[in-house]
């Protein structure tokens, strides 16, 4: 039985949930999420609860339960506190710089790289080494985060690259251990 697509979803008092089938809109001060989902799974609005249902019980629609629970509750915080993410950048030289709708990345190669900014995402400069993303959708911001931080992602022997915030490297000894 899945614990977590049995929780009950309770309605934050400045948000609208509209379902449609398996279609869910949540609206709320932050913005508008849509989301689509298998028609094997039941969304059920009484008073300003969601109730999440399976229609039987194979594997499939027991791993789809939990994970349409969670996505909805997702939702319902992401449109009304947001998402953030820190990122921090280690390195001589190295340095994130904001250009209009592009994040471009001085990482240590010849060249810099630069990432365009979705539109639903707001990237902000906090220094040369730190930028703070957010948004109103958890897997679009964690998405963005992690292809930012592919960029150079940090090495273990001098601990250069670019991390999440507050992210602890595990450091290697190098040539001089042996």
């Amino acid at each position: 039985m899945s614990r977590i697509g049995e929780r009950i979803l309770s309605i934050p008092n400045d948000v609208i949930v509209n379902i449609d089938d398996n279609k869910i809109t949540v609206k709320g001060p932050k913005g508008e999420l849509t989301n689509l989902f298998s028609k094997e799974i039941i969304m059920k609005k009484e008073d300003d609860k969601i109730i999440v249902e399976r229609t039987n019980n194979i594997k499939k629609v027991k791993q789809l339960h939990g994970t349409t629970n969670a996505i909805i509750a997702n939702m319902l915080e992401g449109v009304v506190n947001g998402f953030k993410k820190d990122l921090e950048i280690m390195g001589v030289g190295y340095r994130f710089q904001l250009n209009n709708n592009k994040l471009v990345v001085n990482a240590g190669y010849s060249h810099s790289v630069g990432i365009d900014i979705p539109s639903d995402i707001k990237v902000e400069l906090i220094s040369n080494t730190e930028i703070s993303i957010s948004g109103i959708d958890k897997a679009k911001v964690g998405e963005f985060a992690a292809n930012v931080r592919k960029i150079k992602q940090p090495e273990p022997y001098k601990g250069k690259g670019i991390r999440y915030k507050g992210e602890h490297v595990r450091r290697k000894e190098g040539k001089k251990a042996a």
